[in-house]
């Protein structure tokens, strides 16, 4: 229970924080429904990293986005004054940092929500859940407006993608002769080395696809992923198509026309369920009940049997065997459940 009663009737302006990684901040965005029930006449900011902003920019209900500028002690202070100045009633640190915890400190705030930890409790009246391991990082945001009293029923992921990325993506597919029903995206991206898929095995998947089904197969990538769809493009002889490169919105948008999407663990198998298309996620180090695809519309798949498997190291010390020795008939099997549970005249989407 929330030690302070929020009054709803008495909040005008909300701050929502999350830093770090694309991903982390799309699974924050399940809160956005449940804040516009419960203040439908506030205004709602975040507070966020400069990568992260591009997917929140054009969503409409957003007032303000201010950056968080690691690197710069005189950015922190300044934006620390800004907080202060612009007089938030709530605010919401769902990433609770000392950092984030000073900022939400000295805000001002009447309500100051955030994470119990150690050396951190000291900036908060109401608290979010003590044990982050027991539900999915998405969940845990709900669980957060639970326990300080705020509706939490709704569950959508948000991306704001503006028209023109969408017209990107229509104009891509028409140039490349794809078909948005009969794509299938495959993604390498992932935020650590150990993550990543090895590129002969999705080269593997997306041959085995082919050849069941008929789809074709679309690689996006983003900073530090061309040379794996490079070789997963050469591996699979010119029989797939290589995006160019793209902005986080305009990958977003290629992902909510396709079929279906195969990722990595990572910010884009995040944001493909966020658009609402149906995803399959390979998993090693990480544990997909808590990282996994968001919804009961998506699958994930990994090698059970293996002792290592959910390490969450960071490099693989051995030989990436989670990635390596996944069978793919373990991926097809779960690539035919999400064909089944998703037909092609169901999109989900708006």
């Amino acid at each position: 229970m929330a030690e302070k009663q929020i009054n709803t009737e008495s909040i005008r302006k909300i701050l929502i924080i999350k830093l770090r990684g694309i991903g982390d901040v799309v699974l924050s965005t399940v809160v956005f429904d449940n804040l516009l029930n419960d203040f439908p006449d506030a205004e709602i900011d975040f507070l966020t990293e400069k990568p992260s902003s591009q997917i929140l920019e054009t969503l409409p209900f957003l007032n303000k986005i201010l950056i968080f500028n690691r690197k710069s002690t005189y950015e922190r202070l300044k934006l620390m004054r800004e907080v202060r100045r612009r007089k938030y009633d709530l605010i919401l640190d769902f990433f609770s940092n000392p950092s984030t915890a000073q900022i939400t400190f000295f805000s001002g705030a009447k309500f100051r929500a955030g994470f119990p930890y150690r050396g951190r409790k000291y900036a908060y009246n109401l608290y979010g859940p003590s044990d982050r391991t027991s539900f999915h990082a998405a969940q845990l945001h709900l669980e957060f407006l639970k326990q300080i009293g705020l509706s939490y029923h709704s569950a959508n992921l948000k991306i704001g993608l503006h028209e023109s990325d969408l017209e990107f993506a229509r104009d891509y597919y028409t140039s490349q002769n794809l078909i948005p029903e009969q794509t299938i995206i495959i993604s390498p991206s992932g935020g650590w080395p150990s993550k990543k898929c090895d590129p002969e095995k999705f080269a593997e998947i997306a041959e085995a696809i082919q050849n069941s089904f008929n789809f074709k197969i679309l690689i996006v990538w983003g900073p530090g992923d061309l040379q794996e769809a490079e070789k997963i493009h050469t591996l699979l002889h010119g029989t797939s198509v290589l995006s160019p490169q793209t902005t986080i919105r305009q990958m977003a948008a290629l992902m909510k026309l396709a079929r279906a999407v195969i990722a990595n663990d990572s910010g884009p198998m995040h944001i493909a369920t966020a658009v609402k298309t149906p995803t399959l996620a390979l998993h090693g180090p990480t544990n997909p009940r808590l990282q996994g695809p968001f919804g009961k519309m998506h699958e994930w798949v990994r090698l059970d049997s293996l002792d290592c498997i959910e390490c969450n190291l960071l490099e693989c010390p051995r030989n990436h065997e989670c990635f390596r020795d996944l069978p793919v008939e373990s991926v097809m099997a779960k690539f035919q459940t999400l064909l089944k549970k998703t037909p092609s005249d169901f999109q989900g989407k708006n």
